[in-house]
């Protein structure tokens, strides 16, 4: 369908489900469109960033159950029952940018981070007091080797010992679903024992996935325009074009790494091409996506985009995901969020365990 049948946006309503979930920790909603799509439904969300909530709000229908600020804050008894919980729990303490960054500043990383490195264990205190059939969580790949691998063999053991959920992980690359090379830890865990395996799953191949080309604005007028992010002709604003000055310094800097031997600086790609991973330093200056042109300086992605490259759009789709907020904000939330339609292979994979079909 071309793009400019997409209809105007529109709120996702919240129905009864086969199943029940919880999503914790939930950023723009990523995690729960994927098991929206395998019909289960939201009993209560959690999201502490205003902005995200913001957004958050405008694509769901959030009257049907409560959206908690804080989650640290909630008792276990407010939050309804429910079979399935979702966490993309905060990965700042374990990602490699986030340990480099509290290195730096001296400042403790990990679980020994107060700010953010616990709140693992308010994942762990909710399943502990409603027992839910199943758990998946999300986070960056760098957990798995954080602190040479115990922080991980804490989470693992406090699942799998002291809460006894049969648990299963996986480091799954976005890149056959979408044109973008994004490793992220998916970490499943069953109530009951169970023969469930993620290594099992059935990922598309990775060279055969989508390029660029498909979450690119055509520039063809076959789109409608979308101000703020193209023109009234459906060319992309000028406003994403990288000034002389950026553009200048990213070039420097990047030359100056290559005479010291390492790959630092900017990643240009054109439509053909697979992306690095969108992060939310984005708004910065775009470096490590920016987008090749027949003339002039290269772009950054527009917001939308950004949505098509994590899977919330598809061109074509009969809804458009709803950015409400500036595109500094969309650029963080995007960046900081999954890959819709890997965590929907993820959630299609665990539904027969879920609903009680499993082998």
């Amino acid at each position: 369908m071309p793009l400019n049948h997409i209809d105007r946006p529109r709120v996702r309503h919240a129905g009864v489900g086969s199943f029940r979930f919880v999503d914790l920790f939930a950023g723009i909603g990523g995690l729960r469109l994927a098991f929206e799509q395998i019909g289960g439904q939201c009993v209560f969300a959690s999201e502490w960033n205003r902005f995200s909530r913001e957004t958050y709000r405008a694509n769901f229908d959030s009257g049907a159950h409560d959206l908690a600020g804080d989650v640290t804050g909630v008792a276990e008894g407010r939050i309804p029952e429910h079979d399935v919980l979702l966490a993309g729990f905060p990965c700042q303490p374990f990602s490699i940018a986030g340990v480099s960054k509290k290195n730096s500043l001296k400042r403790p990383h990990g679980f020994a981070c107060d700010a953010q490195g616990t709140l693992f264990f308010d994942v762990v205190r909710i399943l502990r007091f409603h027992r839910p059939r199943a758990f998946l969580l999300e986070n960056v790949k760098h957990l798995l080797s954080h602190d040479q691998g115990r922080t991980f063999g804490v989470i693992r053991r406090t699942l799998a010992e002291e809460l006894r959920y049969d648990v299963r992980w996986r480091v799954i690359d976005a890149r056959g679903f979408v044109p973008q090379h994004r490793e992220r830890l998916f970490i499943a865990g069953f109530r009951d024992d169970c023969d469930f395996s993620l290594e099992a799953l059935d990922l598309p191949d990775p060279t055969r996935g989508p390029r660029l080309a498909t979450v690119l604005h055509p520039e063809d007028g076959t789109e409608s325009p979308e101000s703020p992010f193209t023109d009234e002709h459906g060319r992309v604003s000028e406003k994403y074009t990288l000034s002389d000055g950026l553009w200048r310094y990213l070039q420097q800097y990047k030359e100056r790494h290559r005479q010291q031997g390492n790959g630092f600086g900017f990643n240009l790609v054109g439509p053909e091409g697979i992306s690095r991973t969108l992060s939310a330093r984005y708004h910065k200056d775009g470096s490590e996506i920016l987008v090749r042109r027949d003339e002039g300086n290269p772009r950054r992605l527009t917001p939308r985009e950004c949505a098509r490259l994590m899977g919330f759009d598809e061109p074509g789709s009969p809804s458009r995901w709803i950015i409400p907020v500036s595109d500094s904000q969309a650029y963080r939330q995007f960046g900081n969020s999954v890959v819709v339609p890997a965590v929907a292979a993820v959630a299609r994979h665990m539904e027969p365990w879920i609903t009680g079909d499993g082998g």
